[in-house]
């Protein structure tokens, strides 16, 4: 019996799908909520933003309080005057303990600090940094939860393949001991077919170890486990990117893409940084008023002293002359990072260049080997029907038709990868250009059914 057993599989594994599959959106959903990538990155750009408002506060003016009491047993003695009888002095000794409380308050304000103006300008700059990473990281997460999904349907396909792979080879090899046992074969066949009917049996298990491992990495993005997902339409979308130009996705890229202008960003808190070091060697001038009042009494006595209080207002200027090279060894320093950050951002200047041309090109590419690859189905399964006759009428070998069962499982294999990678290469095209939005995900999203 001949049945065209690997497009009658698909054909089952299609409909056997429940109509309401999981699909692209509902995946992205669960993991925008549940995704601790992008959460860490959401928590590291908060924490980034404190920062801004740490460098502020040392600008603003700074108040303090403080309040003491202060307690003195015994003594040498001595002779204060009594209250009660001015002209007589009595001695302390006869007093007990003394206390002492003290009361005041400072207000400070800096009126020229040069380095906290460049250190807040710096602030600003890491968190705008760290506000372009969770632009990347959000963007990531729309190629992870992409990349994820069509991976696995991609080991559904292979799966579906290995399956029916394994039939096609035993139905050969049932066909072939049949055959032997009236004669009408050698034993070779029956031994050719069992081989690669054995060798099948391996492949289906693996392939679904595979997707058993690429399910749960899914549910490792989106927090939930994964059910069953829906397919890509046989009908994919054969435009080239637009614009037709990939100078002109370079360009985009180079001027959106929040990687790139994180580095940037770093590269600005960088140069801050320096400025703030180089005004190590400046005077600082700080505004000060200060207020306090002090009081005391003694323990056995009726004698009681307040210290009118008093307020202090000036000025103070502060102009460091030597700190044994420390100063110096900063401004290295920070001209140091600044170089570095420099390097980082021409690193990644040059990897979205490569990126970017590179998806373009596979865009272009993927279309063909998507037309090549419908092609090459359509032409093995041929080619399988022509040698099965043949074989059936003895113009073909065993080894033949085995051979030609192989050759359509590639076909069909390539094809699925084809169509899944054109998919993604056309978002991280998008990724790299900075440009990857919702509605990407939901312009595929409308390509499953």
């Amino acid at each position: 019996m001949r049945l065209k057993l690997l497009t009658l599989a698909l054909t089952l594994a299609v409909v056997s799908l429940p109509s309401h599959g999981e699909d692209l959106l509902d995946a992205y959903r669960e993991a925008r909520a549940n995704d601790p990538v992008l959460a860490q990155s959401d928590a590291n750009r908060l924490s980034v933003g404190e920062g801004v408002d740490q460098a502020r506060a040392l600008l603003l003016p700074q108040v303090n309080g403080t309040l003491s009491l202060s307690q003195t047993n015994g003594g040498s003695g001595g002779r204060i005057q009594d209250p009660n009888n001015p002209g007589q002095f009595l001695s302390t000794s006869t007093f007990g303990h003394s206390r002492t409380r003290s009361l005041g308050v400072n207000l400070s304000q800096t009126v020229f600090d040069f380095s906290k103006y460049a250190n807040l300008k710096a602030a600003h700059a890491s968190a705008n940094a760290q506000d372009e990473l969770y632009q990347a990281a959000l963007q990531n997460l729309f190629v992870r939860v992409a990349s994820a999904y069509f991976t696995v349907l991609t080991d559904e396909d292979q799966l579906t393949f290995a399956k029916a792979n394994e039939d096609a080879y035993k139905q050969q090899y049932e066909q072939s001991n049949q055959r032997y046992k009236v004669g009408l074969s050698a034993i070779t066949d029956v031994y050719q077919a069992k081989s690669y009917y054995e060798g099948a049996k391996a492949q289906t298990i693996a392939a679904q170890n595979t997707l058993d491992n690429d399910r749960e990495a899914l549910s490792q993005i989106t927090g939930k486990p994964t059910g069953n997902l829906k397919k890509l339409r046989d009908d994919l979308p054969m435009n080239v990117p637009d614009p037709a130009d990939p100078d002109a996705w370079v360009k985009q890229a180079l001027v959106n893409n929040p990687s790139l202008l994180a580095q940037k960003q770093n590269v600005a808190a960088a140069e801050h940084n320096v400025t703030a070091a180089r005004a190590g060697h400046l005077p600082t001038i700080t505004a000060n008023v200060s207020y306090g009042k002090d009081a005391s009494w003694y323990e056995n006595a009726a004698i009681h002293s307040n210290t009118p209080s008093s307020t202090t207002i000036g000025l103070t200027l502060n102009v460091p002359i030597f700190s044994g090279g420390l100063t110096q060894s900063r401004v290295r320093q920070s001209i140091y990072n600044r170089d570095a950050a420099q390097d980082a951002m021409e690193i990644e200047r040059r990897q979205v260049r490569h990126d970017t041309l590179n998806y373009y090109r596979s865009v272009l590419a993927g279309i063909s080997q998507v037309q090549s690859g419908k092609a090459a189905v359509e032409s093995a399964q041929k080619a399988l029907d022509a040698t099965r006759a043949g074989f059936e009428v003895g113009t073909q070998t065993m080894v033949n038709v085995l051979l030609a069962i192989q050759t359509l499982t590639q076909a069909e294999s390539t094809y699925s990868q084809s169509r899944h990678q054109l998919v993604l290469n056309r978002l991280l095209l998008k990724q790299s250009a900075g440009t990857a939005s919702l509605s990407d995900m939901q312009g595929i999203n409308a390509l499953l059914q």
